[in-house]
């Protein structure tokens, strides 16, 4: 069954990827005619989006499935890994960059001729700063009212995508406006667009890869769990709280003691409570494992 999230996340999803299908096709066109390696070099930027949004319809899909007997946590390390993806895809994207504008460059130092890019690059540089930009800004947002952090991912793989059209806009344009002997900033412009990308990816990959190994959850989120633990009076104590984050869901493990004269059924209800709680503040779909334990006062 497909919720509300899941189509909210294929609705941007497709239209980025029509989007890119257009842009990919029209730069390397522009910049095959017109004589820009800035240019084309973008153009396979923005076709390496492409990847990343399949990536995201496939991921987000499955993850977003019910828990089953292989998986009773979920698919949610799914959306996790795509977002791993993403940000492998995009550091290699930007390598081949660096490696492209290079190798330019040390051609050019060594003495050979670079031809002056058309105008027609320039302006195709224009349209992708504006339609890049904007996607990113709608599907950040989109990513945010879902919680998602492969989307959000995705996104700043467009805005990177931005900013390589900003950096290739400012290399033709000197290129063509300034002479040719600045023809040269044409793949200085792609060798400093790749450094953007790199760290870009750099810093997407760290959340997901940290959420892989089973980090715990940011201090300010357990120190707030540990609070909502400690709001009942009647849990004297608690400890082996330990975190973690599937996709969007959280799961908290805590072992709460309480008054050894209570009955059972108190003892239920505090830990029902408790998991209540949790959920309002955390949402419906975390999943929390309370231990009962007595307590000598």
């Amino acid at each position: 069954m497909t919720t509300t999230r899941t189509q909210k996340a294929q609705q941007v999803t497709w239209i980025g990827f029509v989007i890119n299908v257009v842009l990919s096709l029209g730069k390397i066109i522009a910049g095959f005619f017109g004589k820009s390696s800035a240019m084309i070099a973008d153009g396979i930027h923005s076709l390496s989006d492409l990847v990343t949004d399949i990536i995201v319809l496939v991921f987000f899909r499955i993850s977003d499935s019910e828990k089953d007997e292989r998986h009773p946590y979920g698919h949610g390390k799914f959306e996790t890994f795509s977002t791993f993806l993403i940000a492998l895809i995009l550091f290699f994207v930007g390598l081949g960059i660096f490696y492209s504008g290079t190798s330019k460059i040390i051609a050019v130092i060594k003495g050979e001729a670079l031809l002056r890019p058309h105008i027609i690059t320039f302006w195709a540089a224009i349209i992708s700063i504006v339609c890049k930009e904007g996607l990113f800004q709608y599907t950040k947002i989109v990513g945010k009212q879902i919680n998602s952090q492969s989307i959000i991912a995705n996104a700043w793989h467009h805005r990177s995508d931005a900013f390589s059209s900003i950096g290739v806009a400012i290399g033709i344009a000197g290129a063509i406006f300034l002479g040719d002997k600045w023809v040269i900033l044409d793949p200085i412009a792609c060798v400093i667009v790749s450094f953007f990308i790199m760290k870009t990816a750099i810093e997407l990959s760290f959340p997901s890869i940290q959420e892989l190994m089973e980090a715990s959850l940011p201090g300010k989120t357990v120190r707030e769990i540990e609070m909502l633990i400690m709001k009942d009076s009647e849990i004297k104590s608690f400890h082996k709280l330990r975190t973690r984050k599937i996709g969007e869901i959280y799961v908290i493990d805590v072992h709460i003691q309480l008054d050894n004269t209570i009955s059972l059924v108190q003892a239920h209800n505090i830990s029902g409570a408790l998991s209540a709680r949790l959920r309002e503040v955390f949402g419906s779909r975390t999943q929390i494992n309370v231990h009962t334990e007595p307590v000598n006062e």
